[in-house]
């Protein structure tokens, strides 16, 4: 053939080749190869599956009080939806229904997200562990913090919901970027040194944030849409753009289903702000055990406690709580509160088991799934027919 015809079926072939292969994904600049985030399990026997739904349809209608639930309830094994229930308006003046693709505010789950875009970084040689904040955020005034202190609230750093009060007006919006200027500029006293024990405090996955969109240099609504939501198909899953859709999305209330509104915090994300429904969140769930989405030393790492100052079985790893006790197998979990929002999240790793409720009218039942954990394994609860 002559040369200049193999050189056009040459050139051909390439387009061919670029219309039909998948895009490569990105993440946080680094290219990635085209894989599958989402793990494949053993389906579950019929006769699990019958059982499981009858014991979860009971706790329901026990503990979640279905005449008055505004939310979502879902519990799945290997990933298989057992049961799942929604009910109550995502908007009660406008009568919009919630639904199973309804985003809710999940509050506090939000870092357990954050925490796996952190990770995700990590493993992709973006981040160091152990360090120094600073680096990516030279303002920031603390020498001896790290990423690590802040996955697991051992910095020492005070809460910006608390020392605002003092130096900003609370009728103007606070964003991330606030926060670490008012720290620059005031030089709280830190509550402990750095790395000494811990205390929970949002603003540990606020300067998370930060760092985030330091390092990918993007927004950090669009970072978490590469770095975790599009990864992990979670189609319904975003953080608020503030002044874009807060008068559109999920509203929270009150017992009472007055409406909470939004106050001078809500801009602030990391810690919060994510936006999701139950079945994404399994999803998010499924991606803990999937090689291709975090490393196995990242996941070791993650499901791990750091905080033995004091005996017990509470513990934190890196954004995910958890209940040890010798003997029984670990409960993995985040709750979360803001405003009306209420939200639990449950991964029960030995056993492949995903337990969640959200709801956008404050519910004090979602906490109340720990309950179902010893129906799937040996856990660390013990509760009497009569509690």
């Amino acid at each position: 053939m002559h040369l200049k015809k193999l050189h056009i079926l040459f050139i051909f072939l390439l387009v061919i080749i670029g219309c039909t292969t998948k895009k490569s994904g990105h993440l946080g600049g680094t290219t990635l190869e085209p894989i599958s985030y989402l793990p494949k399990f053993e389906e579950p026997s019929k006769k699990f599956l019958k059982e499981k739904r009858k014991e979860s349809l009971d706790f329901y209608y026990e503990f979640m009080n279905p005449e008055r639930f505004s939310g979502m309830f879902l519990v799945a094994k290997n990933g298989k939806i057992i049961t799942e229930r929604y009910s109550g308006f995502s908007n009660y003046p406008a009568e919009i229904a919630i639904t199973k693709e309804t985003p809710l505010h999940v509050a506090s789950v939000s870092k357990v997200a954050t925490s796996l875009a952190t990770l995700r970084l990590i493993d992709h040689k973006q981040l160091e562990l152990n360090e120094d904040i600073r680096t990516y955020l030279p303002e920031f005034p603390y020498p001896g913090i790290s990423i690590k202190m802040l996955l697991t609230h051992r910095s020492g750093i005070p809460y910006y919901g608390y020392f605002t009060f003092k130096v900003w007006p609370l009728g103007k919006e606070l964003h991330n970027n606030d926060v670490l200027r008012l720290l620059a500029k005031y030089k709280f006293p830190l509550n402990f040194p750095p790395d000494k024990h811990f205390a929970y405090c949002n603003t540990n996955f606020s300067l998370l944030a930060l760092i985030i969109e330091r390092v990918t240099k993007k927004s950090f609504p669009d970072a978490m849409q590469e770095l975790v939501f599009e990864p992990l198909e979670m189609t319904n899953s975003f953080i608020l753009k503030y002044k874009q859709n807060n008068s559109k999305v999920s509203q929270s209330y009150n017992s009472r289903h007055v409406n909470q509104g939004f106050d001078y915090m809500d801009r602030v994300y990391g810690d919060k702000n994510l936006y999701s429904t139950a079945r994404d969140l399994l999803k998010m769930d499924m991606g803990t055990y999937s090689k291709n989405f975090l490393s196995d030393s990242m996941r070791r790492l993650m499901f791990k406690g750091y905080s033995y100052e004091h005996p017990g079985m509470s513990n934190y790893g890196f954004g995910i709580r958890m209940r040890e006790l010798e003997g029984k197998d670990t409960y993995f979990f985040h709750t979360g509160w803001w405003h009306g929002n209420t939200s639990c999240y449950a991964s029960l790793r030995s056993d492949t088991v995903t337990i969640i409720a959200l709801s956008n009218v404050y519910n004090r039942s979602v906490y109340q799934i720990k309950r179902l954990a010893p129906k799937f394994g040996n856990y660390p609860f013990e509760f009497k027919d009569d509690e």
